[in-house]
């Protein structure tokens, strides 16, 4: 399939710096609003494949989250910044609510959302986030610090990257003089990294729409056992378990279509 047409707009947040955060509309504006949030070292484009799969009936808004792609870096990287981003794209759209989807450290943005403001998630959809993760030592992301901030070429950049080329390599910058640059701040992202630790139970357990669970049987940061858990105590709550790692998205994009396309269809 043919990657879906999509316009890439921006809002600035009333801040005083003025902080924008630029985001992407694919397919038509009378789809149905299906808010996708990225993880860490991602951006919103990574939700095309998704975005043209179920296109026009789902409208899918997928803003480069703070500190990330082409939005600005923030003064925090908290829960409450990223779900005060999310309400703030709602209501710029004049959107009262939407059908909520996140990926990784999105998965987590989305059900905080959720749970702090019931009334604008129609329903939810966490791909491969857990609800605890260990909040003790160093970031598991902080091997991002050694990376290069810049190279005069993109091959210099993925050389750079390592093993982290296939994941990172798609959003790569280029510059006006020709060099090539991190989509990203890496201190940031460890900073963000740091502030998803904890136990987050009592949030994945604060709200009640309907939620699918969608995990990868061999994934690094949700075990088929917690999510068997976390779909098993949660009411209202679908799980499907998919032949993947954790990037879902680019590892398995039918399964992950279909899995949100069924559950999408059971929605009122």
């Amino acid at each position: 399939m043919e990657s879906p047409r999509y316009v890439r707009s921006e809002l600035l947040l009333n801040n005083r710096r003025n902080r924008r955060l630029s985001y992407l509309d694919f397919g038509r504006a009378t789809g149905k609003p299906l808010l996708a949030l990225h993880g860490h070292f991602s951006e919103g484009h990574a939700f095309a494949a998704l975005a043209g799969e179920l296109g026009p009936e789902w409208r899918v808004i997928a803003p480069d989250q703070r500190g990330h792609g082409e939005s600005d870096r923030a003064p925090d990287y908290s829960r409450g910044g990223y779900v005060a981003d999310a309400v703030a794209l709602l209501d710029h759209l004049g959107l009262p609510s939407a059908v909520v989807l996140g990926h990784s450290m999105g998965g987590k943005n989305a059900y905080h959302l959720a749970a702090r403001h019931p009334g604008r998630v129609r329903a939810l959809i966490n791909v491969d986030d857990p609800v605890v993760i260990a909040d003790t030592g160093p970031s598991g992301i902080s091997f991002c610090l050694d990376w290069p901030r810049r190279a005069p070429t993109r091959e210099a950049m993925l050389d750079g990257l390592g093993e982290a080329a296939p994941i990172v390599g798609e959003w790569l910058r280029q510059q006006p003089d020709g060099s090539w640059r991190l989509p990203f701040v890496p201190e940031d992202i460890v900073a963000s990294d740091l502030a998803v630790r904890g136990d987050h139970w009592p949030v994945w357990l604060g709200s009640d729409c309907p939620a699918l669970l969608v995990h990868g049987r061999t994934s690094f940061l949700l075990s088929p056992r917690l999510a068997r858990e976390m779909a098993e105590r949660r009411p209202h709550t679908r799980r499907v378990e998919l032949d993947a790692g954790h990037f879902i998205l680019t590892e398995e994009p039918d399964g992950l279509a279909a899995a949100v396309r069924e559950f999408l269809a059971t929605l009122r």
